[in-house]
């Protein structure tokens, strides 16, 4: 099936509630076994309905795959899109500001664990997943919160706190050097890091970016 179809192809009438009960039961079933060792069989048998009314909804796995992690992506997006306007909405002490919201920036790795268990499964089965599938969810999550971002740090260059040209590449400088550790030591939040590791993993990275994005700054 092409993925495209997916997004297209509208959902048959029934009950809203039990299509997200299916959906909540892809969610768990796909971060637990992963999307290439699970089926049907598995969700119907999670969600507590029978495979017919499963496939009422989602004819096959791979819609279920594509509407669990866009829904996921999408929630995370928007959750980090908060935590970047309540952090820098208001700049006082740069680099100060800028550490708490590095903090904040890791908190949906704890928030949204099965989507970000799905992720991780993501590494070792990405050859097997629909052709698209991928740069949907990275359209709709990493790229539409690194944008979202960028905006909160035009707002700190107009102010003459930070200079660069492109916001969306310092917004993404700023998620690899701030919560770029973390995630790859805690592997996305499955083995989370003693609190003094993170701190210093994210004041460390404020300080680079810092150094790196201060006015007059050689780049």
């Amino acid at each position: 099936m092409a993925i495209q179809e997916a997004t297209i192809t509208r959902t048959p009438a029934g009950s809203a509630e039990e299509r997200q009960d299916v959906v909540r039961a892809a969610r768990a079933v796909f971060a637990r076994e992963g999307w290439t060792h699970s089926g049907v069989a598995d969700i119907a048998r999670e969600s507590g309905l029978d495979e017919a009314t499963v496939t009422h909804y989602f004819p096959d796995k791979e819609r279920l795959l594509l509407t669990v992690l866009l829904e996921g992506a999408a929630s995370v997006a928007a959750a980090l899109t908060v935590i970047a306007e309540n952090h820098l909405a208001d700049v006082t002490d740069l680099e100060k500001d800028l550490i708490a919201l590095g903090h904040a920036w890791l908190t949906p790795l704890a928030d949204f664990p099965e989507h970000f268990a799905i992720v991780r499964h993501l590494g070792a089965e990405i050859a097997a997943w629909p052709a698209g599938v991928v740069e949907m969810w990275r359209t709709a999550g990493p790229r539409q919160a690194t944008r979202e971002l960028g905006r909160r740090l035009e707002r700190l260059a107009d102010r003459g706190l930070l200079a660069f040209d492109d916001s969306d590449h310092a917004a993404e400088r700023f998620i690899q050097l701030v919560a770029g550790g973390v995630v790859q030591r805690s592997f996305h939040g499955a083995l989370p890091l003693a609190d003094f590791e993170t701190e210093a993993l994210v004041a460390a990275g404020v300080a680079d970016f810092v150094r790196l994005y201060r006015p007059g700054a050689g780049r």
